[in-house]
């Protein structure tokens, strides 16, 4: 097929798709190609320099009843990004904003979708799978977003369980 012939196809297939919009979602639409070496920096956000080692289940900084509260999800979602159908470039680019934005607005609890990727054909059913699900929880320990992030987990079913990370901002402090 060519790429003229899938662009029709695609076109009758969601020809009676209609968008649902949801309360609390924050549309991330992907820009042009772009190269990351131009999201290096965040000049947008003031940050006090120091090194914070921001992980998976990562409680270290955060006091016992802000812990607490977080693991409950006490604190609503207040902003969420879902990643399905975003290439990987893509990806990087719309989570390195989310975060920013998010952060820049004084949100605290934020929810970004990865999904739980599918299984290639020829792949062991044991091998891990979902590129943006291994991807996405790197990207938030770089030295960009880190300063930014307290701790994120995956959240309930509810929420999205391991499909999903529920992140927990730092205050942003004037």
């Amino acid at each position: 097929m060519t790429d003229q012939e899938d662009d029709i196809l695609w076109q009758e297939i969601t020809a009676d798709v209609q968008r649902i919009n949801a309360p609390n979602r924050v549309e991330v639409k992907p820009k042009q190609k772009k190269h990351r070496k131009k999201l290096n920096r965040i000049d947008d956000v003031v940050l006090q320099n120091f090194h914070h080692d921001v992980d998976f289940n990562s409680f270290a900084d955060i006091d016992k009843q802000t812990l607490k509260r977080f693991k409950r999800e006490e604190f609503g979602v207040e902003a969420s990004l879902d990643l399905h159908g975003f290439t990987t470039d893509e990806a990087f680019e719309a989570v390195h904003r989310f975060i920013l934005s998010a952060y820049n607005q004084g949100k605290r609890a934020i929810l970004i979708v990865t999904g739980k990727g599918l299984p290639h054909p020829e792949q062991d059913i044991f091998e891990a799978k979902g590129v943006l699900k291994q991807q996405v929880p790197k990207w938030l320990k770089s030295d960009e977003l880190a300063p930014m992030i307290l701790t994120f987990i995956h959240p309930s079913q509810k929420l999205g369980g391991s499909g999903a990370l529920y992140i927990l901002l730092r205050r942003k402090r004037s």
